[in-house]
């Protein structure tokens, strides 16, 4: 019960951050997507439907702003490049250039998901 407690009081921050950041990171990409959900997940910081949906877990409300963000772009870089290519990751790049080491830092702490 304790996960869902600190979902549901996290929820609407995340959702609130998602969307700000998407608007931001936006103007230098200008995708278009079809919605955004924050979701109780147990293995996944974010991912990136064929349909356009963005989902995010509700913990990117309790990250840094720097790990927040290349999750963001990452997401967000699906909808130029459905796959994990060397345009994919050049995307990513262009607005978030330190993201290896974030990277690596969030599958370190991959633990604080569960």
């Amino acid at each position: 019960m304790k996960r869902n407690k600190n979902y549901l009081e996290n929820k609407d921050k995340a959702l609130q951050i998602v969307k700000d950041r998407i608007e931001y990171f936006n103007m230098f990409y200008n995708y278009k997507w079809n919605r955004i959900v924050i979701r109780n997940q147990k293995t996944r910081w974010g991912s990136c439907s064929k349909k356009g949906n963005l989902n995010f877990n509700y913990k990117i409300a309790l990250l840094p702003q720097k790990s927040s963000d290349y999750i963001i772009v990452h997401e967000l870089c699906h909808l130029g490049e459905f796959n994990h290519s060397r345009k994919f990751w050049d995307l990513v790049a262009k607005t978030v250039p330190g993201y290896k080491e974030i990277r690596k830092n969030l599958r370190k702490n991959q633990l604080t998901l569960r």
